[in-house]
């Protein structure tokens, strides 16, 4: 076997450390139990309707369900090449993103589509994982995409769907990325952007310049930042395939200090204003976290 890394030593140490949330598991079944395949990202409505996001082909990439997971309804077949986020902003909007085509849709609660924004995608791709990657939503009405797949940066368009500015590169230095894969805004307009292959988490201004870095919480994938201000993050080891091991951590917003854990891979994290936490887990299981 391959030897333990340190930073993952490290991590395994911590999450042992951190206290574990009193949340019960209880998983989503889908009512009729429609097939679903790698759910890649899990978004909850107001109205406590869950918005699932799925790469199967046997059914719609897009389902609804209510919190029993009664089917309400789908959508989307034939529109993605990899769904890999769906979003729901303020005004009640559905985004999604797809990481093949780097497409990123807005739709009403019903599904009819509203916008269209693509990002160009790199001149030579090396893989079909070469688009953006997940989008979040500034208090000021702009929009952030983190273009993770091969451009490796974060773009900031306005209310209107114009494109602003644009920041980041590869490396490993501050303010250089490698795959940012969630990305996050909190109510004073920090930027959280999970720098997935660098294994952590950078702090941007709203205009891109760099703040800080947390890089003691793993290989994370996801960021949820709550209307109450909570971050919650979706994290892993780098010395284990993804999804083979993990944990969703609730931290602290500005020390990054590690609050809470629950014993489950995040490659999508939501949580409801209710506490609920809920994820997709590999193969096909839409995992829900509630009190």
């Amino acid at each position: 076997m391959a030897a333990e890394m340190p930073e993952s030593a490290r991590l395994r140490q911590l999450m042992a450390q951190t206290a574990k949330l009193p949340l019960r598991q209880a998983d989503v079944a889908l009512k009729p139990a429609l097939p679903v395949e790698m759910v890649s990202s899990v978004a909850v409505s107001t109205d406590g309707l869950i918005y699932i996001l799925q790469r199967g082909l046997q059914s719609p990439p897009v389902i609804v369900a209510k919190p029993d997971g009664t089917v309400v309804r789908s959508w989307g077949k034939g529109l993605y090449t990899i769904p890999h986020a769906i979003r729901i902003d303020p005004q009640g909007n559905v985004w999604t993103v797809d990481a093949g085509d780097s497409t990123i849709r807005r739709f009403t609660p019903t599904g009819k589509e509203t916008a269209k924004i693509t990002v160009e995608l790199p001149a030579k791709p090396n893989g079909p994982f070469c688009g953006a990657t997940d989008i979040a939503f500034a208090p000021n009405g702009h929009i952030y995409v983190s273009d993770g797949y091969q451009n490796t940066r974060v773009i900031e368009f306005d209310g209107n769907l114009k494109r602003l500015r644009e920041w980041g590169k590869p490396g490993t230095g501050n303010g250089e990325l490698d795959h940012p894969h969630g990305i996050a805004i909190a109510k004073d307009g920090t930027v959280y952007v999970a720098d997935r292959e660098n294994g952590r988490i950078q702090r941007f201004s709203p205009e891109g310049r760099f703040i800080g870095l947390w890089d003691h919480l793993g290989k994370t994938f996801s960021l949820k930042l709550t209307a109450k201000g909570e971050l919650w993050i979706g994290t892993q080891p780098r010395d284990v395939p993804n999804g083979a091991e993990g944990w969703l951590v609730k931290v602290d917003p500005q020390t990054g200090r590690a609050l809470g854990r629950l014993d489950s891979f995040g490659h999508s994290i939501e949580v409801t204003p209710a506490g609920e936490v809920l994820t997709g887990r590999r193969p096909d299981m839409v995992v829900r976290y509630v009190p």
